[in-house]
C-alpha cells in the first residue's frame, strides 16, 4: 500500500531527476553555443583572409584559382560542423534515454511491488488474476526492451549513413586529380 512517505520519496526522486535532466540539457546547449562561437570566430578570420586575397587578385586566372581554393575546404568544414552538432545532440539524447530507461524500470518495479502488496490483502482466489497481471507487466517490459533495441540499431544505422554522406559531401568538394601521363 502506498503511504505518504512513499509518495514523498517518489516525488523527491522525480524532482531530482528533473533537475539532473535540466543540467544535462543546459550542458548540451552550452556545448552548442561554444561550437557556434568558435565557428563564427573562425569564419570571421577566414573571411578577412579571403577578402584580402581577393583584393590582391590581378587577373581572371588568379580569381578562378582563388575561388576554387576557397570552395574546396567549405564542404569539409560544413560536414565537420554538422558532425559536431550531431555528436552533441546524440550524446544528450543518449543521456535522456538512459534516464528514461531507469525511470521505466523503477516504475515497473514499484508497480510489481504494489501489486504484491495488494495481493497480500486480496481475497482468496485472486491469484490467477494477479499472475495474469504480472505476466502482462513482464510482456510489456520485454516489448519495451525490444523497441529500445530497435531504436538503438536505427540510431546506429543513421549515424553510419550520416558519416557516409558527410564523407561523400567532403569528397565532392575536392578538385579532381589530374590524370598522369
Amino acid at each position: 500500500m502506498m503511504t505518504i512517505d512513499h509518495i514523498v520519496t517518489a516525488h523527491k526522486k522525480n524532482v531530482a531527476t528533473a533537475f539532473d535532466l535540466s543540467e544535462k540539457a543546459l550542458a548540451g546547449v552550452e556545448k552548442l553555443v561554444e561550437l557556434n562561437l568558435q565557428t563564427a570566430k573562425t569564419l570571421l578570420a577566414e573571411t578577412a583572409e579571403q577578402t584580402q586575397a581577393a583584393l590582391s587578385v590581378k587577373d581572371m586566372q588568379d580569381l578562378v584559382a582563388l575561388h576554387n581554393a576557397m570552395l574546396q575546404p567549405m564542404g569539409e568544414k560544413i560536414a565537420s560542423y554538422s558532425r559536431h552538432v550531431y555528436d552533441i545532440a546524440s550524446a544528450l539524447s543518449a543521456e535522456f534515454a538512459k534516464v528514461a530507461e531507469a525511470q521505466a524500470a523503477e516504475a515497473q518495479k514499484q508497480f510489481v511491488s504494489a501489486l504484491d502488496s495488494a495481493v497480500k490483502n486480496a481475497p482468496q482466489g485472486t491469484e490467477p488474476a494477479v499472475a495474469a497481471m504480472k505476466t502482462a507487466v513482464s510482456t510489456a517490459a520485454a516489448a519495451m526492451e525490444s523497441v529500445q533495441k530497435a531504436v538503438k540499431q536505427a540510431t546506429e544505422l543513421a549515424e553510419a549513413n550520416l558519416k557516409a554522406v558527410a564523407t561523400t559531401a567532403a569528397n565532392a568538394t575536392k578538385p579532381p586529380r589530374a590524370a598522369k601521363a
